[in-house]
């Protein structure tokens, strides 16, 4: 079960992504015990849900603290990862796309 906080970002990324998120495969936030954020890029209409118990095409472990500043543009998602904030296991070719997503769901 998330908490309020994850809550409101599967909300907030749902409305703005839309329909067609650009993704193509499934992706998957993973903050820990605080919960996770799927996004469902196959499906039509695209959807995101809490990531509890569903495996995705490219798993992203990171703290929500870590997430926000990306989310917010507050951090680079390489930088990130260059510097171990993030880990991606799965689909590299996903993560890739990770930038253009977050842009399109910042609004």
């Amino acid at each position: 079960m998330s908490t309020p906080q994850v809550q409101q970002i599967i909300t907030e990324m749902g409305s703005r992504l839309g329909a067609n998120s650009g993704l193509g495969g499934t992706l998957k936030f993973d903050f820990g015990d605080v919960g996770s954020v799927y996004i469902d890029g196959k499906s039509a209409p695209n959807s995101v849900a809490d990531g509890a118990n569903k495996s995705a095409d490219c798993t992203i472990t990171l703290t929500l603290e870590t997430f926000e500043k990306i989310y917010r543009g507050e951090m680079d998602p390489t930088s990130a990862f260059m510097q171990g904030k993030l880990r991606v296991a799965g689909d590299m070719g996903l993560a890739m796309k990770l930038s253009p997503i977050l842009q399109k769901a910042r609004g």
